[in-house]
């Protein structure tokens, strides 16, 4: 078969599997989330004013001052919980074709802006810090929606729903059932059977929301499932 048949093949054939709807524009999170995000929560002065921001876990202590982007702080207090009536929210900023997380802590109409860091930089290292292997390894690219991407053995004619192992049938009922939770999903999944060792070949493709990958709990399960389709 030549390669431009099987490439038709396979695309006629690819499962899809979409739960329909937008990548959250934003999302809650705890105190705790910054901690796992690798950042503290200061109270200090940024040019003199009163504020919060962060700072990489332990590279500053109180009572010190420094420049970063062309401003000065003074770091006053470590926080070592949220700071009364004010919840932190986060989201996905594309610019230039890069992602940035953005964080604010927020109370009523006052937003104050304490996180703003390429997504790219800040997934890797809590991918790291979190041990989420399979996530680090699958992660294609990101923007709003992050692309997960694993394959394995040579490519030939996909099968069909009906002929899936039973096994695979499982992966994409957790799936589904991460999507729900997050709001947003796309799967595509091209299964070849096994090959002569028994090892399955297929390719997939996951998009999910990115902000949602910075729960935890949300991202220990996407990185477990993907752990589980080999």
């Amino acid at each position: 078969m030549k390669a431009t048949e099987l490439k038709e093949l396979i695309a006629l054939n690819t499962l899809v599997f979409e739960t329909l709807g937008k990548p959250e524009n934003e999302r809650n999170f705890n105190f705790k989330s910054l901690k796992r995000w690798g950042l503290d929560l200061i109270k200090g002065k940024k040019q003199g004013v009163e504020t919060y921001f962060t700072s990489q876990a332990g590279q500053h202590g109180e009572g010190e001052s420094f420049d970063e982007s062309g401003s000065h702080y003074e770091v006053q207090e470590i926080m070592d919980r949220m700071p009364a009536k004010k919840k932190i929210y986060a989201h996905i900023q594309m610019i230039n074709g890069r992602s940035f997380l953005v964080a604010q802590l927020r109370e009523g109409d006052e937003n104050i802006e304490i996180v703003r860091l390429p997504v790219a930089s800040i997934l890797m290292a809590y991918y790291k810090k979190h041990k989420l292997f399979n996530l680090a390894a699958a992660t294609s690219n990101i923007g709003t929606a992050v692309e997960l991407v694993k394959h394995q053995g040579q490519v030939g004619k996909p099968v069909t729903f009906e002929k899936l192992p039973d096994k695979v049938k499982r992966f994409l009922r957790e799936a589904k059932k991460i999507e729900r939770q997050t709001g947003f999903g796309r799967l595509a999944l091209s299964y070849f059977g096994k090959n002569k060792d028994g090892d399955d070949r297929f390719r997939l493709s996951w998009l999910l929301p990115t902000i949602a990958v910075f729960d935890l709990d949300i991202a220990e399960k996407i990185d477990k499932l993907l752990g589980s389709f080999k």
